[in-house]
């Protein structure tokens, strides 16, 4: 909270009052998530109003002052008037519940505390950083040693999804992964046999997947069936009590792919490698993307993070309670990298006929460079 406070008074320093509806956030400052609202006024002690359920925040949390309500009508009783200028998650706040909150509490503008918020959360403490950890040790267990045994000739995309889904609660999941962007929505991540890891989706990543239908355009195909000398491609979230890793592995089954599939991957893992090398403190994100670009031939660069024109321009991502945070290793993002700060790091390139190469594991930024806490397995892991 300090450090949030913090922030708000360097980036807005005529600000007053704060409110975060958000669950995710919610859960970062208070260790519960409920259905209320958090008050953070500038020279107050910040109020977390709970509707629904009061009881559960009560046992849950050690947020100092938790209050009850039924409505904002009973927030208004014992809050009073607000400041004009109302910092809010404009991100994700809908319309309507703005107009609800502003019957009860008129105000005339509204502004965003998103960027706030997702700095303070970048940079994480010891505790969420051994939570992550244990997140790790899942996500390299399940896709280095683990997903061999389950892909068989002839199963479905759908079917391995499901398979891999249930592996992946029992080793210790919490079952579902969540994301920032607007609207996302992904199961466990994008699961493609050969050219359908090169699909277009919505999702803004490299990779790509089909999915069950348009009306589910994830989890897998169940059409699609695995066959000999399919490249397998599995990019998957993992995540313990909220806070997730992010890791993709790629398997030959049947046979080794092609020398040029197979120069294509070790190029993007060799990458992966020199980037990790960059995560130091005080290093800037845009110029790590700028120094790895500008070393590519324009061979390489043709399909590198996407396929045709549907590539993306980072080449790695903050992650914690939610996969897509910042920074971002990418042009824009020119504040140096911290100490604790968490990337995933995911060079990946598009084959023609063949699907997406590449790799993903998720480091912490140490004095020392990136720290791999998902595995070190170069990925490409020929299944026989």
């Amino acid at each position: 909270m300090i450090r949030f406070r913090n922030k708000m008074d360097n980036s807005s320093p005529d600000w007053q009052t704060a409110i975060i509806f958000g669950k995710i956030n919610q859960y970062y400052f208070t260790g519960t998530m409920q259905d209320g609202m958090l008050l953070i006024p500038r020279n107050d002690e910040s109020v977390f109003y709970v509707r629904r359920s009061y009881e559960r925040a009560i046992d849950e949390s050690l947020f100092p002052r938790i209050m009850q309500m039924e409505s904002f009508r009973d927030a208004a009783q014992t809050i009073g008037k607000l400041s004009d200028t109302i910092f809010l998650e404009t991100e994700i706040v809908p319309l309507a519940l703005l107009q609800r909150f502003q019957k009860y509490f008129p105000f005339t503008c509204t502004k965003s505390l998103d960027m706030q918020i997702a700095w303070t959360r970048a940079l994480k403490s010891s505790y969420e950083i051994s939570i992550m950890e244990r997140s790790g040790e899942i996500h390299k267990r399940i896709l280095e040693e683990l997903v061999p045994a389950i892909l068989k000739e002839g199963i479905s995309e759908f079917e391995f999804t499901m398979k891999l889904y249930s592996l992946m609660v029992k080793e210790g999941h919490q079952g579902v992964v969540r994301f920032s962007m607007f609207d996302t929505e992904m199961g466990i991540g994008q699961i493609g046999f050969g050219e359908n890891s090169l699909y277009p989706t919505n999702f803004n990543g490299p990779g790509g997947n089909r999915g069950l239908s348009p009306a589910v355009p994830f989890l897998g195909s169940a059409e699609r069936r695995l066959k000999k000398g399919d490249l397998v491609f599995v990019d998957i979230g993992c995540a313990v009590e909220g806070y997730h890793t992010d890791k993709t592995m790629t398997y030959a089954f049947g046979k080794s792919q092609p020398k040029e599939v197979v120069e294509s991957h070790k190029q993007c893992v060799e990458i992966q490698d020199k980037i990790a090398e960059l995560l130091k403190p005080g290093t800037i994100p845009s110029e790590i993307y700028e120094n790895i670009m500008s070393n590519l031939n324009n061979g390489f660069l043709e399909n590198f993070m996407g396929f045709g024109n549907r590539k993306v321009k980072f080449l790695g991502h903050g992650i914690g309670l939610t996969i897509d945070e910042i920074p971002v290793i990418a042009q824009g993002f020119d504040e140096p990298l911290q100490e604790g700060y968490a990337m995933a790091l995911e060079p990946k390139k598009g084959i023609k006929g063949v699907g997406m190469v590449g790799i993903e594991n998720t480091f912490l930024v140490t004095p020392r460079g990136g720290k791999c806490i998902t595995g070190n397995h170069p990925g490409l892991i020929l299944v026989k």
